[in-house]
């Protein structure tokens, strides 16, 4: 029986309870959930039901558990049903209930997990979004790794997703880049305001290969060549190594094409219909104050040039146009300033900010090498690039270290720890499940150890504490499946599967599953090996929505 079985059985039986005592059963919510009770000694699972009912219906929280009780010791599958304090019913599943899970996972595979949680739900994720003036590094490979996390988890739960990173090719950033790549073919020191770092060579290089007479123009044509090239170089070399990571975007959007569309202008009309344009001073300005910004913003300069804002502006309401009932942006930790103008751009568009825009702040990543971080900065040329993490840890490491963690701290990744071939790198420890149930799986096929068909399944015998601590484990993914894509936190999955691991550890030290020497097969190792392969799909499904592989050997 599955917490989601249980927790219609729990309805039900509360149906049963409020029509026998000529209650309104309107009073009933549509859904229930039941939990995982933090001390094992209080049972499989706990209900808060009769206490959320007890004050509508007009009966004794006590006395309406009681009740619940009665009605769910008679189904088949329950143990036993106890009350606690004010009126927490605990609840205990037989064997047989509780092991028949194993089935239901292996069945299941791969949709194991998945639910209709977030359906009708239409979202654009933007992520990475680096500007095309240098590789990415490692902030921005926090991104890539919990993004694309973060696009896994709604869609498996229902939500439509698309993703989207959003290039600035417009503007003096591009300016600067392209003046750097100018610098550097001509072998002078960058400018004042531009870039550094051996890659803008390496770029200046291959434009200059494929325009072998650039230096021979003057240097504001020089310059629009390199813009160009530069520019379109650095695209494919982002794109290349995010593809490397596993990580691909539904849509790369340029900025630049916002511009040529005339879609700033559009979205200008549109806030002046809206009634939240002034001119001043030459310029036209957003009032954003009237919705708790802290100053009023310019869209368009008094020299006639857009603002930044103003892409911001066009941008947005570009995804909105394209049907999209949520925006979501994840932004680095220096864009805590962007909170309070895009909150408010969003109700000048007559939008809810709290319902159609969202925006995730992240922290600062660290590669700890000796034990001191690695320090980064594009313009002095010293950038940990997305290359070097996984080049010092690999690609399924640095998913995992990245998506670990809530978004919310900073983090420090020791190179020393996550190439550990032991239990105290984080997902090594997952992974060697993953690994380990696999192994079992061919050594089980190896002295004709099979798990038969369904009917040769006897999950009674699944008796055992461990064995009984592993089902319970897996049985609680969908639910923090659910909670992470909900509460956009993928690091949840990670802490479960670290968890899981564990749990998976003690059934196998201490259930054997495979026979040993010429010892019969019997019904207690099939069903064993049922428990082993259903956590086999439970670690792979996990692994797989952080979009890290489960090897089946290591």
């Amino acid at each position: 029986m599955t917490p989601a079985e249980l927790a219609e059985v729990v309805l039900t039986a509360a149906h049963t309870v409020l029509a026998q005592r000529g209650l309104d059963r309107a009073m009933l919510p549509e859904q229930t959930a039941v939990e995982r009770p933090r001390n094992a000694e209080h049972g499989d699972y706990a209900s808060t039901l009769a206490l959320q009912l007890s004050k509508k219906v007009g009966v004794p929280p006590r006395e309406l558990a009681a009740a619940l009780a009665d009605q769910l010791g008679q189904t088949v599958g329950i143990k036993s049903v106890e009350i606690a304090g004010p009126g927490f019913l605990n609840i205990r599943l037989d064997a047989a209930a509780a092991g028949q899970l194993a089935q239901v996972i292996v069945e299941a595979g791969e949709e194991y997990g998945r639910s209709d949680r977030l359906v009708g739900q239409s979202i654009n994720l933007e992520f990475v979004s680096a500007n095309p003036t240098g590789p990415v590094h490692i902030g921005g490979v926090r991104w890539a790794a919990v993004g694309d996390a973060l696009s896994r988890l709604l869609r498996a739960t229902g939500a439509e997703v698309g993703t989207e990173y959003y290039f600035n090719d417009a503007g003096s950033q591009i300016d600067r880049f392209a003046r750097s790549l100018l610098a550097a073919a001509k072998g002078e020191p960058p400018p004042e305001d531009g870039y550094a770092g051996a890659y803008l060579t390496e770029i200046a290089q291959q434009v200059q290969s494929r325009r072998p007479d650039v230096l021979a123009l003057d240097d504001a044509a020089a310059q629009e060549v390199f813009r160009v090239e530069g520019v379109e170089l650095m695209f494919a070399e982002i794109k290349s190594s995010l593809r490397d990571f596993g990580v691909e975007f539904d849509t790369y959007f340029n900025e630049k094409d916002l511009h040529d569309r005339g879609e700033l202008e559009l979205a200008l009309e549109r806030l002046r219909q809206q009634g939240h344009i002034s001119e001043a001073d030459g310029a036209t300005w957003l009032r954003t104050t009237h919705f708790g910004d802290d100053k009023d913003r310019v869209l368009r300069k008094s020299n006639g040039e857009w603002t930044y804002f103003a892409a911001d502006c066009a941008y947005y309401l570009d995804k909105r146009e394209r049907g999209y009932e949520r925006v979501v942006l994840m932004l680095g930790a220096d864009h805590h300033g962007y909170l309070g103008r895009m909150k408010a751009m969003v109700a000048c568009f007559g939008d809810d900010p709290a319902h159609n825009l969202e925006i995730l702040i992240g922290q600062m990543v660290n590669l700890v090498r000796d034990g001191a971080p690695v320090r980064m900065s594009k313009r002095a040329g010293t950038v940990v690039r997305l290359e070097d993490l996984v080049d010092a840890i690999g690609v399924d490491a640095a998913r995992y270290a990245l998506a670990r963690y809530s978004i919310d701290s900073p983090i420090d990744i020791d190179i020393e720890l996550w190439t550990r071939a032991t239990r105290d790198n984080p997902v090594y420890y997952v992974q060697y499940v993953a690994a380990r149930t696999a192994s079992v799986g061919r050594n089980a096929a190896e002295v004709g150890l099979t798990r038969g068909q369904p009917t040769d399944f006897h999950p009674e015998l699944l008796d055992h504490d461990k064995e009984n601590e592993l089902l319970k484990a897996l049985a609680e993914f969908p639910a923090v499946v659910a909670t992470a894509a909900e509460l956009r936190e993928p690091h949840r999955i990670a802490r479960y599967l670290e968890d899981l691991a564990g749990a998976y550890h003690r059934f196998y030290d201490n259930c054997r599953v495979l026979p040993r020497g010429d010892e019969e097969i019997t019904d207690l190792h099939r069903a064993r090996l049922w428990l082993n392969d259903a956590t086999r799909v439970v670690i792979a499904n996990g692994l797989r929505l952080l979009g890290v592989s489960a090897p089946e050997r290591m």
